[in-house]
């Protein structure tokens, strides 16, 4: 099998799986199950200096179809203090595997108050530093490195817009070593449509987005973090599976951060993630997962022209669902058949009426329908 053991600074984790902060790495006990179910890190929920009062209730899975694996919360940081973690819950994850991470924030006047004894806390490897501002993170990185050599990551988030590549960059001037990307985004807001109220209980009903949906934005964050600083990433946001972790490490993540998918299937999502990966990368003939870090970097950077889509089709694979038929806007697209998976099914296609958009092949669950590009 091939092999999964990831570096992110001086740490060598056991894979690269890295349990995000969040509501499973509430404290001591939650950060040892992780670690038992194969977690090759932990990231604590947030340290501040107060204590926070969530409202209830403050997460939710929407109901909606189209949000399938997406959270909404308005949970706040972490509701044991900071001493209680330096003096009890980190102690009693002494002899963890992998790496412990520690989160702190959200300001720098924050974090002069207790970042000395949490860094020099025995067993934390990493800090990660939270801001809910772009303006306050350099200065709450350049507050934690006064008081640490530990490597520092900067958590950025998609909200900044066209201020997180600059953000990302002074926190590299102010002492950072890497990244962890993307936090959840948002506000956002569910409504009860039999009461005409929101879902949270939180100021305005609103919360932050996680899970599924914001897999594609992570990526694209992490990718261009990768190609601009070439510094350790880890790629947090919309992991579900093998293909996603996979995915996001072509994209160029050392380490790929997950929060939703193990408090929705629970953390034996872990070890059925490992495996399936590790069963990924033997197929595909690769000996390690390092083998594929960054490799789709090489091709944002081509040129996007084409001459257009080829077109495949397997009558024995089609369920006759006709999602291609349903889905093209122009109607180029025909299907005929009586019996699904039958070789007498034919799908016909008007070459002057399509765009080579793609959408066809893309919908088509059972992949009796597959495009190439034409160079």
């Amino acid at each position: 099998m091939a092999k999964l053991r990831t570096q992110l600074f001086d740490c060598e984790l056991p894979n690269p799986l890295v349990l995000a902060s969040g509501p499973r790495s509430y404290g001591a006990a939650g950060i040892w199950e992780a670690y038992k179910a194969g977690a090759g890190a932990v990231v604590t929920k947030t340290l501040r200096p107060t204590l926070p009062v969530n409202p209830t209730p403050h997460i939710l899975a929407p109901a909606s179809r189209g949000l399938r694996n997406t959270l909404i919360n308005a949970e706040e940081w972490s509701d044991i203090s900071w001493e209680e973690w330096v003096y009890e819950e980190i102690p009693a994850l002494a002899g963890h595997p992998g790496a412990l991470i520690v989160s702190v924030g959200h300001t720098a006047h924050d974090v002069e108050k207790f970042i000395e004894p949490v860094a020099l806390s025995e067993g934390v490897d990493i800090i990660e530093c939270v801001s809910y501002s772009a303006a306050e993170m350099s200065l709450l990185i350049a507050a934690v490195r006064a008081n640490t050599d530990l490597p520092i990551l900067a958590k950025l988030s998609f909200n900044w817009g066209a201020e997180l590549l600059p953000t990302a960059e002074a926190a590299l001037e102010a002492g950072c070593s890497g990244f962890t990307a993307i936090d959840s985004i948002g506000p956002a807001l569910q409504i009860d449509i039999e009461t005409s109220r929101p879902l949270l209980a939180s100021a305005g009903g609103k919360g932050w987005m996680s899970g599924a949906a914001i897999k594609p934005l992570a990526l694209s964050i992490v990718a261009d973090l990768k190609k601009r600083f070439g510094k350790p990433v880890v790629g947090t946001g919309g992991i579900f599976s093998a293909a996603d972790v996979i995915e996001m490490t072509m994209a160029g993540a050392d380490a790929v951060g997950v929060c939703s998918a193990p408090i929705l299937y629970g953390n034996e999502w872990f070890t059925k993630t490992l495996d399936k990966l590790a069963l990924w990368l033997t197929e595909h003939d690769y000996a390690s997962l390092e083998e594929i870090i960054g490799s789709a970097l090489p091709h944002l950077d081509s040129n996007q022209t084409s001459s257009g889509l080829k077109f495949y089709f397997d009558p024995l694979l089609c369920n006759l669902c006709r999602k291609c038929v349903i889905v093209c806007p122009y109607n180029a697209r025909q299907l005929f058949g009586n019996t699904r998976r039958d070789e007498s099914i034919i799908t016909s296609l008007d070459s002057e009426k399509c765009r080579s958009c793609g959408l066809c092949s893309s919908v088509c669950a059972p992949q009796a329908l597959t495009s190439e590009i034409i160079p």
